[in-house]
């Protein structure tokens, strides 16, 4: 094999390499794009829920569980300590039907 071959050889690995590598950062950038707006959404839906029922102190059963799956998987995609105050409060309210 002649020098110029192996040259080009390498520049298609190091063009291969560089494809490669513009998909995994787009593939990270859109990764974070959905869960930041998932993250939105959650807090939404636990402020919604929160606002809802905070004026007399319970809430139902689905209510419950919703805001705590909610607030699980909101933590998990590194939601902040705001809703960590709502969540607080909202753990002295009684269930009802």
């Amino acid at each position: 094999m002649t020098v110029e071959q192996e040259i080009l050889r390498i520049a298609a690995v190091i063009g291969a390499l560089g494809a490669i590598g513009s998909v995994a950062a787009w593939a990270y950038k859109t990764t974070k794009a959905f869960g930041n707006g998932i993250k939105c959404m959650l807090r939404s839906s636990m402020l919604n829920t929160y606002y809802k029922n905070h004026d007399k102190d319970t809430w139902r059963q689905y209510e419950a569980e919703n805001f705590t799956l909610q607030y699980e998987a909101y933590k998990a995609l590194g939601g902040n300590s705001f809703i960590d105050t709502i969540k607080k409060d909202t753990e002295s309210w009684e269930v009802g039907r």
